[in-house]
C-alpha cells in the first residue's frame, strides 16, 4: 500500500512541475476592490491545493487517532474481562441426592413410567396390560 501512495504522490508532483513549467506567467488577483495581488499561477494552484488538502488531512488524522484510542480501550477492557473470568472459579450449588418418598418428582424421559413409594418396589409399566407373574401361569 505504501508503494501505491508513493506512486500517487510522484505523479502529482510531476504534473505540478509540468504545469509550473508551462504557466510561469504573473497574474493579478483582485481580492477586494482596493487589494490586488500579483503572483504566479503555480503559486495559486499550490495554495488552493493545500487549502483543500490540509483540513481534510487533519480531520482524517484526528478521526484515526480517536478510533485507535477507542479500539485500544475496548481491547484492554476485553482482556481484563477475560482475565477476571478465567481467574474466578465457577461456583455451583451441590445437588442433594433424592430418595424415594421425599416428595421430589423425577423427570422421566423414556416411554415407561415409574412410581416410587417406600412400601412397594418400583414397577415399570410399558403398556396398558397388567404384568404377568412368572409363578402364575
Amino acid at each position: 500500500m505504501q508503494i501505491v501512495r508513493t506512486i500517487v504522490w510522484v505523479v502529482i508532483l510531476a504534473a505540478l512541475l509540468i504545469f509550473t513549467a508551462f504557466n510561469w506567467n504573473p497574474v493579478e488577483v483582485q481580492i477586494w476592490t482596493n487589494i490586488v495581488l500579483e503572483t504566479k499561477i503555480p503559486a495559486l494552484v499550490i495554495v488552493a491545493f493545500l487549502l483543500g488538502l490540509v483540513p481534510m488531512w487533519l480531520i482524517h488524522r484526528g478521526t484515526k487517532w480517536r478510533l485507535k484510542r477507542r479500539i485500544a480501550g475496548l481491547e484492554s477492557a476485553a482482556r481484563a474481562n477475560a482475565t477476571a473470568a478465567a481467574a474466578t472459579p465457577v461456583v455451583t450449588e451441590p445437588v442433594a441426592p433424592t430418595r424415594p418418598g421425599d416428595g421430589v418428582e423425577t423427570e422421566n424421559t423414556s416411554s415407561t413410567t415409574t412410581t416410587e413409594t417406600d412400601e412397594e418396589p418400583a414397577v415399570a409399566v410399558e403398556s396398558d396390560t397388567a404384568p404377568t407373574r412368572p409363578d402364575n401361569p
